[in-house]
């Protein structure tokens, strides 16, 4: 197991620094899910509220369980792709178990406010 060159760093110390290294990769993650957007709204997937999870276990695997505003979205194949590959650029993920999710099924309520504003809901 990697250890970020700490193996001599007592164990709450490290478990402490793993938090902070997960919690840097998960922002970098948002922020890189931030630049896809759903090609019919003008919103990007996350603000959209189309992540439901968002995980970065211990051999720096992302964890994503995503959905779509419609089972029949047009995007269904190439939006997830995207998401998976943007991810995979960021330096420090060694790979992306991405899940495509139908329950619970996406509404407008998952949107953010700043999504709501921008459509003028």
């Amino acid at each position: 197991m990697c250890h970020y060159g700490m193996a001599h760093t007592p164990i709450g110390a490290r478990k402490k620094r793993f938090k902070i290294i997960m919690s840097e990769l998960k922002e970098k993650i948002i922020t890189e899910i931030k630049k896809i957007y759903d090609p019919e709204i003008p919103v990007n997937i996350y603000e959209l509220g189309l992540i439901y999870k968002i995980e970065v276990n211990e051999e720096n695997k992302a964890i994503i369980e995503m959905t779509l505003t419609s089972p029949n979205c047009p995007v269904a194949e190439s939006l997830p792709n995207s998401v998976k590959n943007n991810i995979l650029k960021i330096e420090g993920i060694k790979d992306v178990d991405l899940k495509l999710v139908w329950d619970p099924p996406w509404t407008k309520d998952k949107m953010s406010e700043a999504a709501k504003l921008e459509l003028n809901l």
